[in-house]
């Protein structure tokens, strides 16, 4: 039997997404090889190739694109890049990965040297049309070029969500609710705590995770009921800074982190769909005791839930911090001593694992994605619409995909 070629894989960034994916790419079980990186400084493009054992390396996106044996460019890049990066890899003739969110709003709509109090004050609805022109036209570009566009929403993968949309295809029932969310102690990057950066807080974030995960439930449940996804039809949101409270950063002994700009830490929305189901998000980064992230769905003859982080296949207790010292236990966990619950695999409980070996296989087998670009559209639709309601203070009715 012949041997199959494997996807050849290019990887635009060097940082911690980059190196989850490389991890993810070698356990996929898929044949698959990272065949070469571009990355911003030379110092990170070097490390990260002599990591991985990589012979090409550039600071210069572009030439990875020139790469014949590259069929699959991953993009593990700030939020700002995400349009040019994906465009030009399409027109490569390469598909393209997408980490969440799709796009982002960072002023692209602003004269060049806007201020930061320009871009944070953008009125939310011109930031929504400024998105969704991004989103479209990279989804357009894809599709144009006869590539595929996938977008890197893990929850989709994981193992729990997977095993819940199985019951509840099994089930027959309706999804009446669901409530889900993200949370940690925050992140320490201060790129994180300006919009002109990120272009949103936790609710960008943390929340586009939940939200993606619920947007698919849904439309897997119309397409097998009607043949028609089951799409959000409003959103009402509120959004806020937690850590703008007496005492916090100012002596008060917190492991919550504070400093934030002009992004929100909190978020809370309300998401109804077309036949009426409700979808509550929560996201925040005032939360302590590592990453939370939790789904529950709520069928007319069925209860699930999926406890992505923590979950209980491990459970220690170590009476000092210095007895696990130097031992990975979970994300975001501010302290070693007490109870705390390592993750065996986080890579495959987060649907990592599983995203990356789905996304080798449609590239292989010219199929697609679980998780397309379309899904990246409708989250970004919903997240700025959020934004939209928060800012107005009422429902926003959601335009047509």
């Amino acid at each position: 039997m012949a041997a199959v070629e494997p996807v050849g894989i290019g990887i635009v960034g060097a940082g911690f997404l980059a190196r989850t994916r490389a991890r993810c790419y070698g356990g996929a079980g898929e044949p698959a090889r990272i065949v070469a990186v571009a990355a911003r400084t030379e110092e990170s493009a070097r490390a990260y190739a002599a990591e991985q054992g990589l012979e090409r390396w550039t600071t210069d996106y572009r030439e990875l694109l020139e790469l014949p044996e590259v069929r699959v460019v991953d993009l593990c890049v700030p939020n700002h890049l995400h349009r040019e990066m994906a465009e030009a890899a399409a027109a490569a003739g390469k598909h393209v990965i997408c980490t969440k969110p799709l796009t982002a709003y960072t002023g692209q709509d602003l004269p060049g040297g806007a201020a930061d109090e320009e871009v944070s004050g953008r009125d939310r609805g011109l930031m929504l049309e400024a998105v969704l022109a991004d989103a479209r036209a990279m989804a357009a570009a894809a599709q144009s070029a006869g590539v595929q566009l996938m977008y890197g929403e893990n929850w989709v993968y994981a193992p729990s969500v997977r095993k819940a949309s199985e019951l509840i295809r099994a089930s027959g029932g309706t999804i009446l609710e669901m409530r889900g969310g993200e949370c940690h102690s925050g992140s320490h990057s201060p790129y994180s705590k300006t919009w002109r950066h990120t272009g949103g807080g936790a609710l960008l974030r943390l929340g586009s995770h939940p939200i993606g995960a619920m947007l698919h439930l849904k439309r897997l449940e119309g397409e097998r009921r009607d043949g028609r996804p089951i799409r959000p039809a409003s959103v009402s949101a509120e959004v806020g800074d937690l850590t703008r409270r007496p005492g916090l950063g100012r002596g008060e002994d917190s492991g919550i982190v504070s400093g934030w700009k002009d992004v929100e830490n909190w978020a809370s929305l309300i998401l109804t769909f077309e036949d009426g189901a409700r979808g509550i998000v929560w996201a925040s980064d005032a939360v302590l005791g590592g990453m939370q992230s939790r789904l529950e769905v709520y069928l007319s003859n069925a209860r699930l839930t999926c406890n992505l982080s923590p979950h209980d296949l491990l459970e220690a207790y170590a009476p000092d911090s210095r007895v696990f010292e130097g031992e990975y236990l979970m994300e975001k966990l501010e302290a070693r001593a007490g109870w705390s619950t390592p993750l065996p695999d986080e890579d495959w409980t987060s649907g990592q694992l599983e995203m990356c070996r789905d996304f080798v296989r449609a590239a292989a087998r010219d199929r697609p994605a679980e998780s397309t670009g379309e899904l990246g559209v409708e989250v970004v639709r919903v997240v700025y619409s959020a934004y939209r309601a928060a800012a107005e203070g009422r429902r926003i009715e959601l335009e047509g995909p």
